[in-house]
């Protein structure tokens, strides 16, 4: 469980990152690893934090998914360069619950939930043609009608062990904070640059 030091620190960086003018204030790199030992990031999206962890939606049958699946750890970076911030995490992850991936899915539009019945993320595409193609498939399947969540569709939560707070300062001599989980209590360390 984050403490409420964590995160309301975590909420002040973020704040700080909106009013600066950051263009996408919730982008977070992700990086998760296979059962060969085979590393990958990619940027996905914050949706949700609280005591529990950080959370992000995703196909579960990605690259990410299958990797989360087969090593249920990640961490991430968000990188706000308007504040010359960073927050980095890590720790075991595990999947939100149904009635959570259902409330989110049915907040996104019916764009978006209709694009998650089409993609087949990170599989083989042969062509623009065929996605367009499945995206209209599913508008007709769904049409005059709600878009249910996608078997396949869900989020995953990031349970923090280590949570790392870095600001640029002159000279190269930033500050850094480290909060590590260690024997069910959060320990506090300042860093050197």
């Amino acid at each position: 469980m984050l403490n409420p030091e964590i995160l309301q620190r975590f909420k002040q960086s973020m704040d700080a990152a909106v009013a600066a003018g950051e263009p996408e204030p919730t982008a977070m790199v992700l990086a998760t690893v296979d059962g060969e030992q085979n590393l990958s990031t990619r940027t996905v999206l914050l949706k949700g934090l609280d005591e529990r962890g950080f959370v992000f939606y995703t196909n579960t049958l990605s690259i990410k998914g299958r990797q989360l699946g087969a090593v249920p750890h990640a961490a991430i970076t968000f990188l706000w360069k308007s504040t010359q911030s960073q927050v980095h995490a890590s720790g075991a992850v595990e999947r939100v619950s149904e009635a959570e991936a259902d409330a989110y899915f049915a907040s996104r539009d019916r764009a978006s939930q209709v694009g998650a019945w089409a993609s087949r993320q990170s599989q083989p595409l042969e062509s623009r043609e065929v996605l367009e193609g499945r995206v209209a498939e599913f508008e007709k399947r769904f049409e005059g009608r709600e878009v249910s969540r996608p078997p396949h569709w869900s989020g995953y939560r990031i349970k923090p062990e280590l949570v790392e707070f870095w600001q640029g300062q002159a000279a190269r001599l930033h500050d850094r904070f480290r909060y590590e989980l260690q024997d069910g209590a959060w320990l506090l360390q300042r860093l050197y640059p």
